[in-house]
């Protein structure tokens, strides 16, 4: 993976070969030229592999969008902050379903990095609150279900947040389970000697 200066730096070139020709009376290949550099503009700011890997998403092809982002061998050098975020909500998304300790990583990652759009931080932030609540973080949960609440203007995510709260109600009234016999040592030694 390049750096992402290279595309300003052919940006440029294409730029300034589009002057050239605009000088050189080629009004249509200036104005061909001109679109060129637009294109690598535009990949500057939104990075091709995130933008395949988001398509891959949307098919529900994990395994191909897992792939897309792959390619992008070292994050910091080839893409802009905000798309470093989008790199992480997106490996928080693969992990999510194998490892929840890496899962939370990505995604508090890609919350302190920032995103773009309110509904995707909304989904970190719910998938935050998720993994605080699996955890028995309940108070962290609380607090990240309240601003996933507040970011979700549309009210795309409003049946997670209430099902995320109803699961977080449920499981304040249960008892803890525990396993094998209860109590302390000394009282499962004294009942093995009756």
């Amino acid at each position: 993976m390049y750096n992402k200066i290279f595309k300003l730096i052919i940006a440029g070139l294409i730029i300034a070969t589009a002057v050239w020709q605009f000088t050189e009376g080629g009004i249509g290949n200036g104005i061909m030229l001109i679109f060129l550099a637009l294109i690598f503009i535009f990949l500057y700011f939104k990075n091709e592999f995130i933008l395949l890997a988001f398509l891959k998403l949307r098919k529900q092809d994990f395994p191909g969008a897992q792939k897309w982002l792959n390619s992008i061998k070292n994050p910091k050098a080839a893409l802009v902050t905000k798309q470093q975020g989008y790199y992480n909500y997106l490996q928080g998304i693969m992990v999510s379903q194998t490892d929840m300790n890496l899962a939370e990583k990505y995604f508090k990652k890609a919350v302190n990095l920032g995103l773009n759009m309110d509904q995707d931080m909304a989904m970190a932030k719910l998938n935050l609150a998720g993994i605080a609540f699996s955890k028995r973080k309940k108070q962290e949960a609380t607090i990240l279900i309240n601003e996933a609440q507040k970011l979700d203007k549309q009210g795309m995510l409003k049946e997670q947040i209430k099902e995320m709260k109803a699961s977080m109600k449920r499981a304040q009234g249960a008892p803890n389970q525990h396993y094998g016999q209860g109590g302390s040592m000394r009282a499962q030694r004294r009942a093995s000697r009756r």
